[in-house]
């Protein structure tokens, strides 16, 4: 799709409910984020999301979307240890959490190295850099990344040497668009881009943010609906029908003759 000059489109989806909806659409790629922490199980960060977490969600987005391609989180400490650990980790998210790759945050001599073990399992590894959300605690909050020289460079250092480990895709978050778009048209593997520009192969959404069904405000993200606004509402009707007896009707109703 890339050397086509085709955008790949890209949504998180953490249950079947949401797997099965997107398994409706024509997106090209279910992301199980590690963002389940923050949008899914009410943390401040996904620091606290955990292999189990991750392996149950996956299998259950697998369940309602059977024929998407779908790539994991590996959350934090899943990666960071060893390489056996690391190994483990990776096959666990395919084997249980059926995902086709696997996706962790980085572009250091240590996450290149998980890259390498990783692909030498045949596993399909996805990186990440720029604003990578296991690094909240470094970065000192959710920060745009890459604005100084410095930064920029080492981001785009960053980025060609994911693609030598062997990535076969790159998130990029939380940076300038034009460091987006250098980043894009010097590497061979796809970017996705999420706060990172116009230039990017690919963009990818939470999908609670961009249905309007989480508080989240950051600039990058556009609302396609408001399920914040209209989901209360529907409530609110059940309960009122339910007090004023208009619900259930007689067609909500078993009869003998049914």
């Amino acid at each position: 799709m890339k050397q086509k000059h085709q955008k790949i489109t890209m949504i998180t989806a953490y249950n079947f409910a949401e797997g099965r909806v997107v398994a409706a659409t024509d997106i090209d790629v279910i992301l199980v984020g590690d963002s389940l922490g923050m949008v899914v199980l009410g943390y401040d960060s996904t620091l606290k999301v955990t292999m189990e977490d991750m392996i149950s969600h996956s299998a259950a987005v697998r369940r309602g979307a059977p024929d998407k391609y779908i790539i994991v989180d590996m959350p934090y400490m899943s990666y960071h240890l060893d390489s056996r650990e690391t190994r483990l980790n990776a096959s666990r998210l395919v084997r249980d959490g059926e995902a086709n790759a696997v996706k962790l945050e980085g572009g250091y001599t240590s996450r290149l190295n998980a890259i390498r073990e990783i692909v030498d399992m045949e596993i399909p590894v996805c990186a990440h850099i720029g604003l990578t959300p296991q690094s909240v605690l470094k970065f000192g909050g959710f920060k745009v990344q890459g604005k100084s020289e410095r930064a920029h460079e080492e981001i785009f250092r960053q980025a060609k040497a994911v693609e030598e480990a062997g990535a076969f895709m790159l998130v990029l978050e939380g940076i300038p668009e034009l460091l987006g778009k250098e980043i894009s048209e010097s590497l061979h593997i796809p970017t996705i881009g999420i706060g990172a520009g116009r230039y990017c192969d690919g963009q990818v959404l939470v999908y609670h943010d961009m249905l309007g069904y989480s508080t989240m405000q950051a600039k990058f993200v556009r609302q396609y609906a408001n399920l914040n606004k209209s989901i209360p509402e529907a409530i609110m009707d059940y309960s009122r029908e339910v007090r004023e007896g208009l619900f259930p009707a007689r067609e909500h109703s078993y009869y003998p003759i049914d």
